[in-house]
Parts: structure tokens; C-alpha cells; sequence
């Protein structure tokens, strides 16, 4: 109980031995008694939080080990507990454990849906998963052997293709850094396996067409072509060696080249 003869709360009965899961339970009780706008029950508010840190602290080690670090889901956990002093309420007839437990809880596995999927997602096809998940730890029990997505679907009630989409989902909760090491002695980098925008694609159907159209060419032009653009000669070079001088052989380059656009067309 509080006595009220000065402004701040004297605090009776098992407080003075200290902090025990009892006495964080009167903390919020003499919470209950002051009115909302009351100065002393900050102090009881702070207090209370301190009693159940240790819950906090429990339930956040109970989602270690998924990928997350530890500090994150304490504070976490330290949120929800403070949602649930806030809203706490003695009068509905549960204790604050059996309110704090899943409030605490359900901060948690919200954190875990926000802000841990590689890709963000629709919730419906996070909680999908989640449903899928559960599901197949069942059947498997059940059925002694891996459930298909047909007995998946069953159980859950819904179709097949809503599982596959959900399976297909579940991909983007996790994604694997390009700097990963692989190979049989990690001596290479994922990015480095991966393969990128081949921009010669574009050329093949070029290259395909260029074949009758440089048939196209008389035997002197085709030659040119092939010693400027394959061989990479210069126009000197070239009129020395056909025996033509270099002004011929510019002339009969942009001649050549003038058949061969008109040969591909489009392409």
C-alpha cells in the first residue's frame, strides 16, 4: 500500500526485502491505486520495469541464435515489457505475467517480421510462412515422414498455390552476401561466380545476317572490309597492300559499307 501523508510513495510490506517477482506484482497494484495524472506513480512506473527487466531479459534468450543480435532483442523485449506496465490493468483478474509473457513476445516476433527479412514482403505472406512452418513440424510428426504441399494445404485449409507461394516467400527472409567465400577452398568471392549482362547478344542476329550480306560484296570490296575491320589495318596499309591508292581505297570502303546497310536493312 502507499500512504499518502507527503509527495512521494512510502512503500510497505515485502519492498523493504527487496526485489522479487511478488514485489514488482504490488508495484503496479499501488500503480492501480493512484489516479492517472499522479506524481508518484512515474517512480512506481520506473520501478516496476526494473523488477521485470530479468523477464525481459529471458524471453529476448529465448529468440537468440536466429540472426539477430542480443542487445537488439533486449531492447526489444524492454519495449514490450514497457507496453505492457503501461496497459496493465489488475482489475481483469490475470496476473502480470500471464499479460507481460505475450506482450513481450509479440514485440519480439513483430521485430523479427519488420525488420529481419532480407526482402520486404507482404505481411500475409509472412505470417504464411510462419503458418507453413508450423504446420510441417506437426505433420511430420503426425504423417512419420516430410509432408507434401498437398497435406500441407490440407491441414492449413487453403490451396496448393497459396503454399507454393508462401514456400516461394519464404526465399526472401534471408539472402546470401556476394562477399561469401566459396568453392572447394574458398579461395573466390559469389560475386565473382556471377554472371552478368552479355551485351554480345545483341550482335547474333547482326552477325547471322552479315554473312549474305557481305556475299553481296564484289571480291575486291569484301576484301577491304574484311583487311580494315577484321584485320584492323589502316587505309595506307591497305593501298599498299591491294596496290591502290588510299583515297581508292576510302572510296571503296564507304561504297562497301553503303551495300551493306542497304543489305541488312533493320536488323
Amino acid at each position: 500500500m502507499i500512504t499518502k501523508t507527503d509527495q512521494r510513495p512510502t512503500l510497505r510490506g515485502p519492498f523493504a526485502a527487496g526485489r522479487t517477482p511478488d514485489d514488482a506484482a504490488a508495484i503496479l497494484a499501488a500503480m492501480a491505486e493512484l489516479p492517472a495524472g499522479h506524481r508518484a506513480r512515474a517512480a512506481l512506473r520506473d520501478r516496476a520495469i526494473e523488477a521485470w527487466l530479468p523477464l525481459a531479459r529471458h524471453l529476448a534468450n529465448r529468440y537468440a541464435g536466429r540472426g539477430e543480435p542480443a542487445d537488439d532483442l533486449l531492447q526489444t523485449a524492454v519495449v514490450g515489457l514497457i507496453k505492457a506496465v503501461d496497459k496493465f490493468d489488475p482489475d481483469f483478474g490475470v496476473d502480470f505475467a500471464g499479460y507481460a509473457i505475450p506482450t513481450i513476445a509479440g514485440e519480439i516476433k513483430r521485430h523479427f517480421r519488420d525488420r529481419t527479412w532480407a526482402i520486404r514482403v507482404p505481411r500475409r505472406l509472412q505470417e504464411l510462412r510462419l503458418a507453413i512452418t508450423a504446420a510441417n513440424g506437426t505433420l511430420s510428426h503426425t504423417l512419420g515422414r516430410s509432408p507434401t504441399v498437398a497435406d500441407v494445404a490440407a491441414h492449413l485449409g487453403i490451396t496448393e498455390e497459396e503454399v507454393l507461394e508462401g514456400l516461394e516467400g519464404a526465399r526472401a527472409y534471408s539472402a546470401t552476401s556476394l562477399s561469401s567465400l566459396v568453392g572447394a577452398e574458398g579461395s573466390s568471392e559469389l560475386g565473382e561466380t556471377l554472371g552478368g549482362a552479355d551485351h554480345e547478344f545483341e550482335l547474333a542476329e547482326t552477325r547471322i545476317a552479315l554473312g549474305p550480306a557481305l556475299a553481296a560484296l564484289d571480291e575486291r570490296e569484301r576484301a577491304i572490309v574484311t583487311l580494315r575491320f577484321y584485320g584492323n589495318l589502316t587505309q595506307a596499309e591497305i593501298a599498299e597492300r591491294v596496290g591502290i591508292s588510299q583515297m581508292h581505297v576510302s572510296r571503296l570502303i564507304a561504297r562497301a559499307l553503303l551495300k551493306l546497310r542497304g543489305e541488312l536493312g533493320d536488323v
